[in-house]
């Protein structure tokens, strides 16, 4: 029979513990808060935008904020509100995505390299190659070599960002492989697999987790920066680069084109920061907060 002891939770508890998590992390909330609003935002897109964000009227053109237009209109006569709304999709969808290929790929090396010595040393020689470059600069050359596209910008951003996961997957599977529960584990005949995956694994999450929250902004950032070179999502498609492309120029005659989705951008960024920052603090075990 299982040893394992389940401890059930009144209702009372888990309002006594979200009290203290709100108390004592209120960053922590605050993060959350911001990135659930803005991936409901990206969900309920259709329902959210008050018009369609394709839809052109020249009569329209440059009307300031109104309760029709709340964010007014762009050079096309387009909603402005409407595309920094819809701008979210392609974002996020990229960076969620691209974000699960890195951590899936650096999982797997860095498991690999540390707990297998023979391909240690071919496997980290390969990393060194990827951190050598600049990752925007790997970034844009596979871009410009596949062309724009949600596919292409995925496998870009995901082929020069896994470096840095396995390394440290890898240093924490070194020191965890030889520790009393995977050694008491492998005297009980569990193969490699069932070590790599039911006891090494769970333990090298929490640094992945903090990196993977932070690793969310940057790629909104590169993503944006793709679009905003011409490298990423095309226009007529709403996407926050592009968004902030069209209306640089008008910034003087249109300032909330730019505005919104830049604003939008620093929204996401500093959710996932904050995050982020809470949670290294709370994976800290030298942290006198990580007990809420």
């Amino acid at each position: 029979m299982s040893s394992t002891v389940y401890i059930p939770i009144s209702d009372q508890g888990f309002c006594a513990l979200g009290m203290r998590v709100l108390k004592k992390r209120p960053l922590l909330v605050f993060g959350l808060i911001i990135l659930i609003l803005m991936c409901l935002m990206a969900v309920f897109a259709p329902y959210i935008a008050p018009h369609d964000p394709y839809e052109q009227s020249l009569e329209n053109r440059f009307l300031p904020p109104s309760t029709e237009y709340p964010l007014g209109t762009d050079q096309f006569g387009r909603c402005v509100l409407s595309r920094a709304i819809y701008g979210s999709q392609p974002s996020l969808i990229i960076a969620v995505v691209s974000t699960i290929l890195v951590v899936i790929i650096g999982l797997l090396v860095g498991l690999c390299a540390g707990y297998y010595r023979r391909v240690d040393g071919l496997l980290m020689r390969i990393t060194d190659i990827m951190l050598a470059f600049p990752s925007m600069v790997v970034t844009l050359a596979l871009v410009g070599i596949m062309g724009p596209g949600v596919p292409s910008i995925i496998l870009a951003l995901a082929l020069p960002g896994w470096a840095k996961y396995a390394r440290v997957v890898r240093s924490s599977t070194m020191s965890i492989k030889n520790r009393g529960f995977v050694e008491s584990a492998r005297a009980l005949g569990a193969k490699n697999r069932y070590i790599l995956f039911r006891h090494i694994l769970p333990n090298v999450l929490a640094p992945v987790m903090e990196i993977a929250t932070l690793g969310l902004g940057s790629k909104i950032i590169m993503i944006a920066g793709l679009g905003f070179l011409g490298l990423g999502i095309q226009v007529p498609t709403p996407e926050w680069g592009n968004i902030l492309n069209q209306g640089l120029p008008l910034l003087y005659k249109a300032p909330l084109i730019a505005l919104s989705a830049g604003a939008l951008i620093m929204a996401f960024v500093l959710a996932t920061n904050l995050i982020g920052s809470e949670i290294r603090d709370l994976m800290d075990p030298m942290s006198d907060s990580v007990k809420i």
